[in-house]
């Protein structure tokens, strides 16, 4: 830390989607900036922050379905997040102890806090890295990331609400390509994106409270999410839906308008 309490390396005059996400879902660890963003895109989106906690939901019943029923133990989280509730070596840890888990963001301050709290269980491992998904390279090489994690055996890839801040002249489709490639046979994708389409004035607001914060990005349709992550891997049940609607865990689900996002989860065969 710095005399002021902030960690080096952080520019708080400018938002960044991890500390952004942060205060949607109640943390405490963003600024000014983060805050006035997400402010802006509750004005335009009032159920963003359900939204936010649906996202939260729906990487932990994804885990949960690849720990119990596919026996899935490594987990490789690229734009993570800041620690909150649930976090994915607890989810995976309290069904299998041996699970490890490789946490990928390039904000400092969820570098920061990663390596304080995301702390392992005795008999798996949690471990932190701080890369940008605009490289992928870097992340399936980074030494970490192959100490980490056994790429002879099966890895769920976990992109959950991270696409959606990369524009199509950065490539997403290559960079998901890359890091798809990397995996073996049997492993898995986690997905999740947001879209216009189930709440078209929402979506116009959320893209005009973006202009100006230097934070980018397009949402897409359910087709263009499954056209950008899908080649090569087989859809599991049931497909690309609105996130609330992936193997809900309750009988009453939020509206698709509220939801916001589409997910999937797909197997490389």
């Amino acid at each position: 830390m710095g005399q002021d309490g902030v960690i080096p390396g952080i520019d708080t005059s400018k938002p960044h989607p991890a500390r952004v996400y942060d205060f949607l879902l109640g943390g405490k660890d963003n600024f000014t900036a983060d805050r006035m963003v997400a402010e802006r895109l509750a004005r335009a989106w009032p159920g963003v922050r359900q939204a936010a906690r649906e996202n939260r939901a729906f990487i932990r019943r994804a885990i949960q379905y690849l720990a119990v029923e596919e026996g899935v133990t490594q987990f490789l989280d690229i734009g993570s997040g800041l620690p909150t509730v649930g976090n994915v070596h607890e989810v995976a840890q309290a069904i299998n102890p041996v699970a490890r888990v490789v946490y990928v963001d390039n904000d400092p301050i969820v570098n920061a806090h990663g390596k304080a709290l995301l702390v392992s269980g005795a008999l798996g491992k949690s471990m932190f890295v701080q890369a940008d998904l605009r490289q992928p390279e870097a992340i399936v090489s980074h030494p970490a990331v192959v100490e980490t994690l056994d790429f002879s055996q099966p890895v769920a890839l976990i992109l959950a609400a991270v696409l959606h801040f990369l524009s199509d002249d950065e490539q997403p489709a290559r960079i998901v390509k890359t890091l798809v490639d990397a995996l073996p046979s049997g492993s898995y994708l986690i997905a999740s994106h947001a879209t216009h389409e189930y709440s078209p004035q929402a979506g116009a607001g959320m893209t005009a409270a973006r202009q100006g914060t230097g934070i980018g990005g397009q949402d897409r349709s359910s087709e263009e999410f499954a056209d950008l992550v899908l080649p090569g891997l087989d859809l599991v049940a049931p497909g690309v839906v609105a996130i609330s609607e992936w193997r809900p865990a309750e009988a009453i689900v939020t509206p698709r308008a509220e939801a916001g996002l589409n997910a999937l989860v797909a197997r490389k065969a």
